[in-house]
Order: structure tokens, then C-alpha cells, then sequence
């Protein structure tokens, strides 16, 4: 699970465009923290420590703590908005958690043993059909990546959901099949011979 980190963030008052504008222009991100049954509260956070969480990796995958004026409050990254042409934060919605709050994630996947693979060692390609697979999980046991073994993978092998030894209390969103995460094609040339 990623290292949790704190926000310092302070309530704020107005709302709308005008005064998202002008906290923009001081330097802050308007933000809000909704869910967990309680009413949404506005704030703004600082722009420059949330611009390299975000562009960091892992933004929204990590529970932060926020500290709203000396109250604490933990929360997941629900979803954020960038400007269109400069790639900078406009705003971020955050997700009020506690230790029962399942939430949906996208999860990266990392392939490891890629030399002991047969299929690759003469000259297939892994192919990666999703990058990261959709997951329900508790808020505070969302694992950084999840990780596919390739070790004995041959030419031709499709590497399914069900091969893939997921952590503890990750569950796949999708339940109706057996998804693909991953191939092993073989290369062009190989192919044209076989013909």
C-alpha cells in the first residue's frame, strides 16, 4: 500500500467561479470532500505540493489526511480537472474514508520475469491488453500495483484474470468473465513462415 501522505488544506467560504478564480491566482486548487454521510465541504489546497502528488503516480490510489483547520479528515482522490492547455490542476474532488469504506480503484499492473519467459526468448511480444485493472477494495488496504508473473509463458499464451494471485480483499469489478490482461504474440516474421 502507498505511503499516506497530509495535506494542509483551509475551509473556505465562497464559492463559484469567481472566487475559484481568485484562489487560483493566490496559488490554491479549490477543492471538495464529500461521502461518508456527511454534508460536502468546500476547501482549497495548496497548488504547488498537489500539482507533484498529482504528476507523481499513484494520486489516486493513496488515502491522504487533510488538515482543515486543524481538523483531520482522511480522504482517497476521487477525480481531478487540468487545464486543457497548460496541464495545470483546476480542481479535485476527495472521498471521505474510514477503515470500512470499500472503494473502486484503478490498480496498475507491473509483469515481472519477463526473461524466464519461453514465448518472449524467441522473439514474442507481450502484448498488454489493460494497463491496470478495476477493483473493489478497503480504503486502507489499496495495494500500489498488482503483479503478473510471466515466468513459463509460451508463444500464444493469454494471461486471464483468474491466473493472477490478487492481495487480499481485491476483488475485480468485472465477475461475468474471465478478462484477458495480457498475450504473448509471436512476431510478424514468425507468423509468415507458419503460413
Amino acid at each position: 500500500m502507498s505511503q499516506s501522505y497530509e495535506l494542509k488544506a483551509e475551509a473556505r467560504e465562497r464559492v463559484g467561479k469567481g472566487s475559484s478564480r481568485e484562489l487560483r491566482r493566490n496559488g490554491k486548487i479549490p477543492a471538495v470532500i464529500y461521502g461518508d454521510k456527511q454534508a460536502p465541504l468546500s476547501i482549497a489546497v495548496d497548488y504547488k505540493t498537489v500539482y507533484y502528488k498529482i504528476h507523481g503516480g499513484g494520486f489516486k490510489t493513496t488515502i491522504a489526511t487533510i488538515d482543515v483547520d486543524g481538523q483531520k479528515i482522511q480522504v482517497l482522490p476521487k477525480d481531478y480537472q487540468l487545464d486543457p492547455i497548460r496541464d495545470f490542476p483546476t480542481h479535485i474532488d476527495f472521498l471521505r474514508v474510514s477503515k470500512n469504506t470499500l472503494v473502486t480503484v484503478q490498480i496498475p499492473v507491473h509483469f515481472i520475469n519477463e526473461e524466464q519467459s519461453a514465448g518472449l526468448k524467441r522473439g514474442g511480444v507481450l502484448n498488454i491488453v489493460r494497463h491496470e485493472i478495476e477493483a473493489e477494495v478497503p480504503a486502507n488496504q489499496i495495494p500500489d500495483f498488482i503483479e503478473i508473473d510471466l515466468s513459463g509463458a509460451e508463444l500464444g499464451d493469454s494471461i486471464h484474470i483468474s491466473a493472477v494471485k490478487l492481495p487480499k480483499n481485491v476483488t475485480p469489478t468485472i465477475t461475468d468473465r474471465d478478462f484477458t490482461i495480457a498475450t504473448i504474440a509471436a512476431p510478424a516474421g514468425l507468423k509468415s513462415e507458419e503460413s
